[in-house]
């Protein structure tokens, strides 16, 4: 991740910034806020504001007024019992905006969680960054086999590098054709005085989608959480599970007693049906039990088993 000049004094001019409030702040949040924390090869997280902590999530299940003298331990006592019964509405009352930089292909992905408040750069506006997103070779992989939706086996040697070359190549002559048909350079130069330039709206259907896009994107902390219940997990693409990651860190930084209930019952935690818990419980009894007595599908049966480290009772 490279930042120019000008963006580099635009972070350091707001990190200089004091303001007095009488609302709550996080000082671990604090200390990273507007700071660019990289992701993938041009791509960056940044906190750019936020509103609420963990006093406040215990505030609105209780409807008080104030911190009272009420200790830490009953506070994480209460958010545990929040996350443990899926008590969702006071992790409403926390909001946290990001500033992220990340390719349109994983925007387009991203954008599926359809709870949060987004503004995008605009390309009608404004002449898209001639940077690409490139895996590494050892996130080139095949397609599953097995998953539809997932990787394989990591491609290598002269393979690994002619689709590398390919993605290469690809990005930077449909950027080139970008140019041509704006007839104006990614820096605002034009490239020819006697011709006009295509609509920005229209040249940008030309590229490739490892192209990088910026927006905004604010959303409450319950909402932020199922987000990355589902993109922080190991099956999700690796791309935006980096994302995720940097943002799960923040999490910690934010709200660190509601994180650590986070880690306990979501990430950490497996859910079970009623036919499988069912299952688990006749296992401990020591009774015999299999796939077509428990009633569970070939592929429910084999999750059970894996989620609970039952590796001899796959099939």
């Amino acid at each position: 991740m490279s930042l120019t000049t000008d963006q580099k004094k635009e972070i350091q001019d707001l990190q200089s910034q004091q303001y007095k409030t009488k609302r709550v702040t996080v000082s671990t949040l604090e200390n990273i806020l507007y700071e660019a924390i990289p992701a993938l090869d041009h791509g960056f997280v940044r906190v750019i504001d936020y509103m609420g902590d963990d006093t406040s999530i215990v505030q609105a299940a209780r409807v008080s007024y104030g911190k009272g003298t009420k200790k830490i331990s009953t506070d994480s006592g209460l958010i545990k019992y929040l996350m443990r019964h899926w008590h969702s509405t006071p992790f409403e009352m926390c909001e946290i905006k990001y500033h992220i930089k990340l390719p349109i292909f994983i925007a387009r992905q991203w954008i599926r969680h359809r709870t949060a408040n987004v503004n995008e750069y605009s390309a009608r506006y404004s002449i898209l960054d001639k940077e690409f997103y490139l895996p590494s070779q050892e996130n080139l992989a095949a397609q599953s086999t097995s998953n539809r939706q997932g990787r394989g086996d990591v491609l290598e040697g002269k393979q690994a590098e002619e689709v590398l070359e390919l993605l290469k190549n690809d990005a930077e002559r449909t950027y080139d054709n970008y140019e041509t048909m704006l007839n104006e350079r990614f820096d605002g130069s034009t490239i020819n005085e006697n011709k006009k330039g295509l609509a920005r709206e229209l040249a940008r259907m030309n590229l490739t989608l490892n192209t990088y896009t910026q927006w905004y994107w604010k959303t409450d902390l319950l909402n932020l959480m199922n987000f990355l219940r589902l993109r922080a997990d190991s099956h999700a693409q690796y791309e935006i599970r980096v994302y995720a990651d940097i943002m799960l860190d923040t999490l910690k930084k934010w709200v660190p007693t509601t994180y650590d209930a986070f880690m306990d019952y979501r990430i950490g935690a497996t859910e079970v049906s009623a036919k499988g818990k069912l299952t688990i419980q006749k296992l401990i009894k020591g009774e015999n039990v299999d796939l077509e007595s428990s009633g569970l599908s070939k592929r429910e049966w084999n999750e059970l088993m894996t989620a609970f480290d039952l590796k001899d009772k796959l099939i």
